[in-house]
């Protein structure tokens, strides 16, 4: 079956679908605009007659599992999981100054990249495959992760239980820039770091002790770990004070930290371990609001890489790069336990978490078709 072929003549379909569900606003934080936009997607999956298992969340949208086919051949090899997103960074009502659109060969809209397509991808794959009467010789199943974006412990632990049982590990976030595949991702750490000091009256700042100074003289210290090739500090958040008349008592900042290996990581950890207050009376204390590890190069992952290489040479005569990207996904956490992993199967586009989010529609047909050989061949 020439697959490539076969979705072109489809493209307008996935394309409305798209529209659908990018028009489905869903921030990660706003569980109910997630849940909406989550069960759109669940129905169309389930008109193809794939499984679909809930697991309710109270504060975040609830996760989902897609199994198709429904009915687990226990002749079969172990499966394949496909991870993807429904959350997005962007907050409801974005698409009023936003929209979706197409304007030649580019689809803009918020989310419409990273990584709605991802799903459209998933579900256009596995419909084909129930149209045709294709019966690969490998399940596949789908998570849908609603908090991607900012990182949850219940979806992360999901993520390990499933990849423990699969085979291969397939991430269809966006490509990079020109369509290459991800096999190095930094990791993550999301730092709360607050300083406590002392009240006092800015006519008289010697009677108190200044929790804001103290909190600066900290950050300008942290910054000397990015002296470590490839190590970034990011002040996200910064906080502190009550009024200019008044010597702060409290101030904090959260800090994204990125790194390539988990050495790195490791040392970041040791380094606020060992963090004390600069200023004499001054309290420090931190706190991780989240980590995702480093999705580092691996032996049975160089091995799935090539796999892909020679399917899409011999299917397409595509040639497939791969590279390393700053930015965390799932992909890292399944890598992480030495399953084989790929990520960056999505389309090709730019603008990730910018105004001028696209994908580029030639990108979403060839890769729809690459994924739909990848689920027949490996």
């Amino acid at each position: 079956m020439e697959f490539r072929h076969y979705f072109k003549s489809r493209q307008g379909e996935m394309v409305n679908t798209l529209k659908e569900l990018v028009s489905l606003e869903s921030p990660s934080t706003d569980k109910n605009a997630v849940d909406k936009c989550t069960d759109y997607i669940i129905n169309e999956f389930k008109k193809i007659g794939a499984g679909v298992t809930r697991f309710p969340q109270k504060k975040i949208g609830d996760l989902h599992t897609i199994q198709y086919p429904t009915l687990i051949s226990k002749e079969k090899k172990e499966q394949i999981l496909l991870l993807t997103h429904i959350d997005t960074v962007w907050p409801v009502g974005k698409i009023q100054n936003m929209p979706f659109y197409l304007s030649g060969k580019k689809i803009f809209g918020p989310g419409v990249l990273d990584m709605k397509a991802g799903l459209v991808m998933a579900l256009y794959a596995m419909k084909t495959l129930h149209d045709l009467n294709i019966k690969p010789e490998k399940n596949m199943l789908l998570f849908i992760n609603s908090a991607e974006e900012i990182g949850d412990e219940a979806a992360n632990e999901i993520i390990r239980k499933l990849a423990r049982k699969s085979e291969y590990v397939l991430c269809l976030e966006p490509s990079l820039p020109g369509g290459g595949l991800k096999v190095q991702r930094k990791g993550r750490l999301v730092i709360r770091l607050e300083a406590s000091g002392k009240a006092a009256h800015a006519g008289t700042p010697e009677k108190g002790i200044n929790a804001i100074e103290e909190l600066m003289d900290l950050l300008r210290e942290l910054k000397k770990l990015q002296k470590t090739k490839g190590t970034t500090m990011n002040i996200g958040l910064i906080s502190g004070g009550e009024k200019a008349n008044i010597v702060a008592e409290k101030a904090g900042a959260t800090l994204d930290m990125r790194f390539w290996t988990n050495m790195q990581k490791q040392k970041i950890l040791d380094t606020f371990k060992r963090l004390e207050p600069i200023n004499p009376g001054a309290k420090i204390r931190f706190s991780m609001e989240s980590s995702t590890p480093p999705m580092e190069k691996t032996e049975a992952s160089s091995a799935l890489l090539s796999r892909i290489r020679d399917i899409a040479h011999s299917a397409f005569k595509m040639s497939l790069e791969a590279g390393r990207t700053g930015g965390g996904s799932d992909a890292s956490i399944a890598s992480s336990l030495g399953i084989p992993t790929i990520d960056g199967l999505g389309p090709d586009g730019e603008g990730i978490h910018a105004d001028n989010e696209h994908l580029l529609l030639p990108s979403l047909v060839m890769r729809t078709a690459l994924l739909t050989e990848l689920l027949c061949q490996l």
